[in-house]
């Protein structure tokens, strides 16, 4: 217990300094610049120009910090929609078709409108999925629809707000199922009077494919012992529209927790990886573990920043893979004032890119809070964004990751 005194002591003055290091304003001023240059650089969709030009950015801010940051590239076939819309009558409404189900050509196809799983085009009416309810879009009506015998189906994602929320493309890989055409929630009523009526509808999802690239940005920070089990640090990076609180939320505090192992010597290395991909079957995940297999099971833990971090007035949710981690992450967001609002089960399916640790059975934390913008063109700067709780959120990881940095346990 002596010996373990002065560590501890030392432990505790470093935490303080690095707490007292910059006030809440300077933080405040860090993660509204990262927000405000995410959300003016557009659309971050996989494998775009603007994706390009964002992880670019990524890893110039990390290279800022000190630290050496690439561009690991993947492949993909993307999808660029071209005419995309339902004709009733003499109506069109413009939708965006599901990534991983079947597209048009042209001229689409017709037939009658309806709700039931016999209608030759069905209208579905679905969510808004849970927080706690990791890939529920994909479960359900959806995955029944994507079996059926429809011509097409257009989906109508429901929620507390008027618009379009897109559902990401978990299969993008194997599409599979009809067409499939999203439109927003505000034409809900009038669609529903149509398919009662049995009214005749044209669905066209007409896209082109082109070969692209896309980038996940790693970087490495090295720890003072090299045998010590590394920490990695994940954020994804890209998604539909400009997604300021479901992805350029998580790049915030990924920077911050950076910004403080950098100036500091950590005990172990700590690997940081932001990921293209996301909305796309999580192609960057796949990527990156490609080659890195072991780290699933052997880092120390995986630290994944969720999406919609600093969302105003929502609650939060973590899921950790033990206690030890729980604690861990508990504590560092109670030391900036920020509460727990609920614990998913240790071994309830963990969300995104962090199932494929869970099947390898290793160690995890996530975070995530709800959005009422969500996957929707309004998640923009400033409306969806409480700049003031996120930076307590990125505080409480960059303290905390310090700590996790120099255990040995």
């Amino acid at each position: 217990m002596c010996a373990l005194a002065p560590h501890a002591a030392k432990s505790r003055i470093q935490t303080a300094q690095i707490r007292s290091a910059d006030s809440s304003k300077i933080i405040e001023q860090r993660v509204a610049t990262v927000i405000q240059t995410y959300d003016a650089q557009g659309n971050h969709r996989t494998g775009t120009d603007v994706d390009k030009k964002s992880g670019e950015w990524l890893a110039e801010e990390a290279r800022r910090l000190g630290v050496n940051a690439s561009l690991e590239s993947f492949t993909l076939n993307r999808v660029d929609p071209q005419s995309c819309y339902l004709r009733v009558g003499n109506r069109r409404i413009d939708g965006v078709p599901l990534f991983d189900a079947g597209f048009t050509d042209a001229d689409g196809v017709h037939g009658k409108l309806g709700m039931g799983p016999a209608a030759e085009i069905r209208l579905l009416e679905t969510g808004p999925f849970p927080l706690a309810r990791p890939g529920a879009e994909h479960r359900g009506p959806i995955s029944e629809a994507r079996r059926g015998a429809h011509k097409a189906v257009v989906l109508v994602a429901g929620g507390s707000r008027p618009g379009l929320f897109l559902t990401n493309a978990l299969a993008f890989r194997n599409p599979s199922g009809p067409p499939m055409l999203q439109v927003s929630n505000t034409e809900i009523e009038w669609l529903k009077r149509q398919s009662q009526s049995g009214a005749e509808a044209t669905v066209v999802t007409q896209v082109t494919r082109a070969p692209a690239q896309a980038f996940n940005v790693t970087a490495r920070i090295p720890g003072s012992d090299s045998k010590l089990p590394p920490l990695v640090f994940m954020a994804a990076r890209s998604a539909w529209w400009q997604c300021v609180t479901e992805q350029g939320s998580r790049l915030a505090c990924w920077l911050e927790v950076m910004r403080v192992l950098a100036a500091s010597k950590p005990g172990r290395d700590c690997l940081f990886v932001a990921l293209s991909g996301h909305e796309l079957g999580m192609l960057g995940m796949d990527a990156y573990i490609e080659n890195r297999q072991d780290l699933l099971r052997d880092a120390h833990a995986w630290i994944f920043f969720g999406s919609g971090i600093g969302t105003p007035r929502k609650p939060n949710l973590i899921h950790t893979s033990d206690e030890a981690l729980e604690k861990w992450v508990v504590t560092a967001l109670e030391q900036e004032g920020v509460g727990v609002d609920a614990r998913e089960q240790h071994d309830a399916t963990a969300r995104a890119e962090m199932e494929a640790v869970q099947r390898k059975s290793g160690r995890f934390v996530t975070l995530v809070c709800d959005s009422e913008v969500y996957h929707s063109a309004a998640d923009r700067w400033p409306e969806a964004v409480d700049v003031g709780l996120l930076a307590r959120y990125a505080r409480a990881f960059a303290n905390g990751a310090f700590q996790l940095a120099q255990s040995e346990t």
